[in-house]
């Protein structure tokens, strides 16, 4: 990497307490919630934007790699080192700057936890709507990068559609500012590419975000059906009816086991999956709104549908569905979570199919998914102590992502590309394609030291 003269010349920007280099602290940076390792040769806590350039300057001159890290929840490897260099922990960037409730806009840091951030909005009445399963502890500067999701992109869309600005440190060190408060600006649509780039364009320093003021009154059913193709064909049927929900969930039945083990929230456990339906908006009318999706709940064959008597019973069942990733891990030591789309429609079949995919490979299959957009996330349950189990893992993965691709669908909702998926990104893009977007890198990022190995094959 350059050896003392660049550690020193890195204390020298950020002070030598923000620059990590023991055997422990690489170790401990290391990796993120994929199953990829890879350790940098050094981590360094900047405090702000000219930091961050600064230290992007030293990794131009000398060719250094330089991935960016938020709280190290990626599901695909995209926080993971896999070329060593610096790593860029923002966890000390992490001060909301400023909240514009007339203007329906806030200013904040990378390091920001989404969580921390919506319970600062909740005092004015006014949320943020993308709302990733790990909001607890992912950073908006992580959601930046992955263009994460969550339950309610159903109806509010992905963290593209609330990102209207950013500062962006260039891997050269130069420092450019993309989109802003206002709407509709002239020119590339800049903020665009880089929301979901993983990294590999430009590093965020600050965002601009778009929030909401808190719906009038939101309403959560819980539908239990016999079959996940009852489930899914019930998902169809409330868009088809002309009804967008806030959210669409569904989990299946050895996901209800393990999350009633873990947090008994009541989810019933002879059930082979249990829908979340939840609307949000004004109260005149709701009931009746209600009461439509139950009568199609009714014709798809549910079992049971319950609605929640207040805000307790509510946060109950949601600690239950963003619980469930956790939950698993009781299951087995490991899990890979696959991150594929397809058409609603065609949810019933692929879920099926899915599970012909676990029978194949000896793998037990957890399914968790935004079924309102038909986002997947079967979980294949595994031994990572077992060479052989991590070898069946990878190739059902990637037998799933083709499923999707197959079907009209893609490789990835939220979750990203990452090292993970480079493989299957010929799944879903042309060689002209994928030759179209390495050539944007190289206009970015001609020496290629912005997270390397990430999205494409070298």
């Amino acid at each position: 990497m350059g050896g003392k003269d660049v550690i020193r010349d890195l204390e020298h920007i950020v002070g030598k307490e923000n620059v990590l280099t023991s055997e422990m602290q690489r170790r401990l940076y290391g990796y993120d919630a994929s199953l990829f390792r890879a350790q940098p040769d050094c981590i360094v806590l900047p405090s702000s934007t000219d930091d961050v350039a600064q230290v992007s300057a030293l990794a131009h001159r000398n060719k250094i790699p330089l991935i960016a890290r938020g709280a190290g929840t990626n599901l695909s490897g995209g926080s993971v080192p896999m070329e060593g260099g610096i790593l860029l922990q923002f966890s000390r960037m992490n001060r909301i700057s400023e909240i514009d409730i007339e203007n329906h806009r806030v200013v904040v840091e990378p390091g920001v936890i989404t969580l921390d951030l919506k319970n600062e909005l909740a005092r004015y009445g006014y949320v943020y709507q993308p709302d990733p399963a790990s909001e607890k502890v992912t950073t908006l500067g992580g959601n930046f990068a992955e263009n994460s999701g969550g339950p309610h992109c159903l109806k509010y869309g992905v963290t593209t559609n609330h990102i209207l600005g950013a500062e962006i440190v260039l891997a050269d060190g130069t420092v450019i500012t993309v989109g802003g408060k206002a709407s509709d600006l002239p020119g590339y649509d800049l903020t665009g590419l880089l929301v979901g780039s993983e990294g590999t364009l430009g590093i965020a320093t600050s965002l601009t975000l778009r929030i909401m003021p808190k719906p009038e009154a939101v309403k959560t059913l819980l539908a239990v059906f016999n079959t996940l193709e009852d489930g899914g064909n019930t998902v169809s049927a409330i868009i088809a009816d002309g009804i967008v929900p806030a959210t669409l969930e569904m989990i299946d039945h050895l996901t209800i086991t393990a999350v009633e083990e873990a947090f008994h929230v009541g989810f019933p456990l002879d059930a082979a999956a249990v829908l979340l339906i939840e609307l949000d908006g004004v109260s005149d009318g709701m009931d009746r709104l209600a009461e439509r999706i139950i009568d199609i709940c009714r014709r798809n064959n549910v079992y049971k549908v319950t609605a929640a008597r207040n805000d307790a019973e509510r946060a109950k069942l949601w600690a239950g569905r963003k619980g469930a990733f956790g939950a698993v891990g009781k299951l087995r030591p490991n899990y890979l979570v696959c991150d594929g789309t397809v058409p609603r429609t065609a949810l019933p079949e692929v879920l099926a199919k899915v599970m012909e995919i676990g029978k194949k490979y000896d793998l037990p299959i957890a399914n968790v998914f935004h079924a309102g957009d038909g986002n997947l996330h079967p979980l294949l349950l595994f031994d990572e102590r077992n060479a052989d189990d991590v070898k069946r893992v990878h190739t059902a993965g990637n037998e799933i992502l083709k499923l999707c691709a197959d079907y009209g669908g893609t490789i990835s909702g939220e979750h990203g590309i990452g090292t993970e998926k480079r493989d299957a990104l010929s799944f879903v893009l042309s060689p002209a394609d994928i030759t179209a977007m390495t050539a944007v890198k190289e206009v970015f990022d001609p020496a290629g030291i912005l997270n390397p190995g990430k999205i494409f094959n070298a």
